[in-house]
């Protein structure tokens, strides 16, 4: 058995740092003397824990480098005035701002309902009167812009504000939460009393929203108002009065058409009149109904006698071979063939001649021929544009029975049964965003002037 002071070392070894625990422990040596003087120990008692002082130095101590000489040591940071200029500012540009936009949001800004409706323009393609003549469209001076797109500006356009305003008198609903207290009246989003029309059409667009589809030509409008079953009145005059505009297109389309095609139909029947005054014209003038066919019937009278002088020379050569030159049938047969060919002569010079033995005055037949064959064609041509005329006023006539153009709607205005607008949660959103953001550009531009400085 260890006597009590080994113990104790031992119990002092166990707080040594763990430098201090590889060091050898010194063997301590028994008392040396006779085995009878030594005494018997006693049993060891258990060891009672030394306390540790307070201020004990830790197990581990952290050594620390001395200061290096000629090098300052920072002091700990504490805020400063500037600091605290920023934290001001912030409540102040940003926290105090924005709890006051969300009171009003959330206190003051009445609730406000929406009516969506769509519809689009259908148009019914008919024959027009370029058809008849082979005429392209886009000659004959053809829309540059869509009814849709005439439509959508129509919307938004103050004949439209007008129209509904003296309807359901918007002035009235939308300028009813302007008045009161200021902490109680909705100013934000309301209208003022006493506005002008243009300040009615400026607010107009913020409580219609039109969506225009291009592509598909299909046009959507979401409306706003402090009541729901005014959203839904206010969305389906909206319907009504673009019905009335696509009506009043259609009816100035039909109007135009008519007066086009007959206008047309009245240039194509003068020119016919006069295509037939000037054939009638050339007729009593070279007292010839058809040259043409008076040329056939010289041209007939021409092979006639070329035959009759065929056969009077045949007849005298055979008369000669059967008499004498003095035999007057002789005679007579070259009297015969004289006369022939004088008649041959003559109608031969009356074609080129100014004037026919049949009273033809004028020219030649071959001037006469020309001038004729152009009053033809002028006067054929006139009987066809004038019938291609009477077919487009038929056309038109027919077309504008029907309606070609009508408001197709396919979503009708709807009715709300809560409260979408204003979009409280978004614009708190939006507006804490632009208060941070001008707060923190407003910070660095102070930093910026105080470093140049």
């Amino acid at each position: 058995m260890a006597p009590k002071d080994t113990i104790v070392s031992m119990r002092r070894d166990e707080h040594r740092p763990a430098s201090a625990e590889t060091a050898p422990v010194p063997d301590v040596a028994p008392p040396q003397g006779p085995r009878d003087s030594v005494s018997k120990p006693e049993p060891p008692k258990r060891a009672e824990r030394m306390p540790v002082p307070k201020e004990a130095a830790p197990l581990c101590p952290v050594p620390q480098a001395p200061p290096m000489p000629g090098v300052d040591v920072a002091p700990a940071a504490r805020l400063k005035r500037r600091h605290w200029g920023q934290v001001t500012s912030f409540v102040a540009l940003v926290l105090l701002p924005l709890m006051a936009i969300a009171m009003y949001l959330f206190t003051v800004a009445e609730d406000q309902y929406a009516s969506v409706t769509g519809f689009t323009v259908q148009r019914e393609e008919g024959s027009t009167p370029g058809h008849f003549l082979g005429i392209s469209p886009a000659l004959m001076g053809g829309q540059t812009a869509s009814d849709t797109d005439v439509l959508y500006a129509f919307i938004q356009s103050q004949d439209m504000v007008e129209r509904i305003d003296a309807l359901i008198d918007l002035r009235a609903h939308y300028s009813r939460h302007w008045t009161g207290p200021v902490f109680s009246s909705d100013k934000a989003f309301s209208l003022w009393p006493g506005a002008t029309i243009e300040d009615l059409v400026w607010y107009w667009s913020r409580i219609v929203r039109v969506s225009y589809d291009q592509a598909t030509g299909l046009i959507e409008v979401r409306v706003t108002a402090f009541d729901p079953d005014y959203a839904t009145e206010l969305a389906r005059l909206i319907v009504d009065e673009s019905q009335s505009m696509i009506n009043a297109l259609s009816r100035a389309a039909r109007d135009d058409t008519m007066r086009y095609a007959t206008d047309d139909l009245e240039e194509a029947l003068r020119r016919l009149k006069e295509a037939r005054e000037a054939l009638t014209l050339y007729r009593t003038k070279t007292q010839i109904v058809d040259p043409l066919a008076d040329l056939q019937t010289r041209l007939g009278v021409m092979d006639n006698l070329q035959q009759q002088l065929a056969q009077a020379l045949i007849s005298y050569d055979l008369l000669l071979e059967t008499t004498t030159e003095t035999d007057p049938r002789v005679e007579r047969a070259d009297r015969r063939i004289s006369a022939i060919r004088e008649r041959i002569s003559s109608e031969r010079d009356t074609f080129a001649s100014d004037e026919s033995p049949h009273g033809a005055v004028g020219g030649d037949y071959p001037t006469l021929i020309a001038e004729f064959e152009r009053l033809s064609v002028d006067l054929e041509f006139a009987e066809q544009a004038y019938r291609a005329a009477l077919t487009a006023v038929d056309v038109a006539r027919e077309n504008a029975i029907r309606q070609n153009r009508y408001l197709a709607t396919y979503i009708d205005p709807t009715r709300a049964e809560s409260a979408d607008y204003p979009k409280r949660t978004m614009l708190l959103g939006l507006a804490g965003l632009f208060l941070v953001l001008a707060w923190s550009i407003l910070v660095l531009i102070y930093y910026a002037v105080r470093d140049r400085r």
